[in-house]
């Protein structure tokens, strides 16, 4: 594992007495990162819809930070003006943000593409727009500080590879892949360069998004795993921070990419990787 003075050494936003702001904080990998954040010296503020585990969050985060160095709002990034309150509130307690880490997410199944319109839009506003409603409200703030900052967004796999089985879920995450890549750029081409985007792409992480699961299966990551890949990859300057799991390596997490691309590329049924007529063929892609 990264020390946390290599990190801290080599990426300032990092730096003790720095702040974090986590969306999606209360459990699961945002949680993960705030409790090495805080490990770290660092300030945090956790965000995330109210109650009870927010308030245990928060306990567990200040048991390592100190109590001083925690602030929690209850935060529902779907509502771009909640955003807004939670920036007035961490400028106002802490200062200046030099990490964002917009990771708040649902992954419930609206159905078919035509069912559910209202469910759809719920999915959307959450892990698409929130992302964007976090940037807007921490990126100019961050920027006019001209100090070094980074962006993380969490995508996913699915929102590459798009597999059958929740399509809202692939075209919110596949959205935050396209606006991160984005923002990556138009931040790269701000006058000082000052801040940084990157698109964390976990794998199969036991989270509070686990369908069905009380206790981590054996083929998933921690939350702790995909927070110490995540700083390992920054540091690299790596962009996309693709995990593996303990089912999925690297070079699979590729292969599946590049058959995606593929369909375009060689003119193929959408999805082929499912299709029955193209079975054989991923089959053997993947040997």
């Amino acid at each position: 594992m990264t020390t946390n003075a290599e990190i801290q050494t080599a990426l300032p936003a990092l730096a003790s007495g720095n702040v974090a702001v986590i969306t999606g904080a209360a459990s699961g990998i945002g949680l993960a990162a705030a409790k090495r954040l805080a490990a770290m010296g660092m300030k945090i503020v956790l965000a995330d819809i109210g109650g009870a585990r927010l308030d245990e969050a928060r306990h567990a985060v200040a048991a390592i930070a100190g109590e001083s160095a925690v602030l929690a709002v209850a935060t529902d990034v779907s509502k771009a003006d909640e955003l807004d309150r939670l920036a007035e509130r961490t400028f106002g307690a802490f200062g200046d943000v030099s990490l964002l880490m917009n990771n708040a997410g649902v992954g419930n199944n609206p159905g078919k593409p035509w069912e559910n319109r209202e469910a759809w839009k719920q999915l959307l506003d959450i892990n698409f727009w929130g992302v964007i409603h976090g940037v807007e409200a921490f990126a100019p703030r961050m920027l006019a500080a001209g100090k070094p900052g980074l962006i993380v967004n969490t995508g996913s796999k699915q929102g590459i590879t798009t597999p059958p089985g929740n399509l809202a879920y692939n075209v919110s995450k596949a959205g935050v892949k396209t606006y991160t890549e984005g923002l990556a750029h138009a931040l790269r081409n701000e006058p000082g360069a000052n801040v940084a985007a990157h698109l964390l792409i976990p794998g199969f992480t036991f989270t509070g998004l686990t369908e069905g699961a009380t206790e981590k299966p054996a083929g998933a990551w921690t939350g702790e795993q995909v927070i110490d890949f995540m700083l390992a990859s920054v540091l690299r300057g790596d962009f996309y921070i693709l995990c593996p799991d303990n089912e999925a390596t690297r070079s699979m997490d590729e292969k599946r990419m590049a058959w995606a691309i593929g369909d375009i590329i060689e003119n193929r049924p959408a999805l082929s990787r499912w299709h029955p007529d193209y079975k054989e063929a991923f089959a053997a892609f993947m040997k």
